[in-house]
């Protein structure tokens, strides 16, 4: 497996020429685009890893996939559903268009910014601190890892250009789906972006989603099964933005992309894939770590399909 990953790495880490970094939260231009890394996490607690996969980065969007569980689990798929939607979109990820001409009940699902935005809303506590901290520590959890930190530099960046996420935020306030301060739901949502992570912690984080909610180190179940079963379903058709069909086709396994060039798989009953390549496409994916991800599907046959 190490030599395989390897392999991988290096047979496409010539891609990262054809994308560029995410520039429209500036602090984020300055990861190297060049930069290509996996970690694969087995069922077993067996780590192999290559490349830079080592390197911190922001989790960016993968983080939606941890609200959307703390959210389920608070509230109920009934009333998470109510509010946001589980249909695929073929806007962009930042899209109002969805909102204001598409379906103005609700987003249309949690891995779109709108979507997550609403789902942070669902999440109980008592201020953004008691909710952030919740999120936080679950991320902990899940990666196996006390020592995930928010990157400071990159949450106060995120706040100060969040002016698209407000918009969608207040214009959901208007809408009803968001019932709670604006400001305080949108800051738990810049804080939880700006988690800083290896491609071990988050291919641990697939891992237990692979194993239905029990961290196979631990064989402790954090997740409900018919949760963990829900967010698979909609990392596979939502959560590569609108490139989801076509990464479906092509690689057949849930997976989560962030702008901060993370990818996070789960392959059911198998592994967790962690990805990291900061060069994106123009959808906002990893180009070379979506070519790592096609490689290796072929090469171990990890299509669900």
């Amino acid at each position: 497996m190490k030599k395989l990953l390897e392999k991988v790495i290096e047979n496409n880490r010539n891609y990262t020429e054809f994308g560029e970094v995410a520039s429209y939260i500036p602090e984020l231009t300055k990861a190297n685009k060049n930069a290509l890394g996996i970690c694969v996490t087995t069922l077993k607690g067996e780590e192999i890893c290559a490349g830079d996969c080592n390197t911190k980065f922001t989790i960016q969007s993968i983080s939606k996939v941890i609200t959307l569980i703390i959210a389920l689990m608070d509230n109920g798929k009934e009333k998470t559903f109510s509010k946001v939607g589980v249909e695929p979109t073929t806007d962009a990820f930042n899209s109002i268009i969805n909102l204001e001409a598409k379906n103005p009940n609700k987003p249309l699902n949690p891995m779109i910014n709108a979507g997550a935005i609403a789902t942070v809303s669902l999440i109980d506590g008592e201020n953004s601190d008691e909710i952030f901290n919740k999120i936080l520590n679950f991320t902990r959890k899940l990666a196996g890892n006390e020592d995930i930190h928010i990157n400071e530099n990159v949450y106060r960046c995120e706040k100060e250009t969040g002016d698209r996420n407000r918009s969608l935020a207040y214009f959901m306030k208007s809408t009803g789906i968001i019932t709670k301060d604006v400001e305080n739901v949108l800051d738990v949502y810049f804080r939880q972006c700006s988690m800083e992570v290896t491609c071990k912690d988050i291919s641990r984080i697939g891992a237990v989603l692979a194993n239905n909610g029990v961290i196979p180190w631990t064989k402790e179940r954090v997740i409900p099964e018919d949760i963990a079963r829900v967010v698979k379903t909609i990392m596979v058709t939502c959560g590569m933005y609108d490139a989801s069909g076509e990464f479906a086709v092509n690689i057949g396994i849930p997976a989560k992309s962030g702008v901060g060039g993370g990818i996070m798989a789960s392959v059911p009953s198998n592994m967790g894939i962690g990805v990291f390549g900061p060069a994106l496409d123009s959808k906002g994916n990893s180009i070379a770590g979506i070519k790592v991800l096609a490689d290796l599907s072929k090469e171990l046959n990890l299509s669900i399909f």
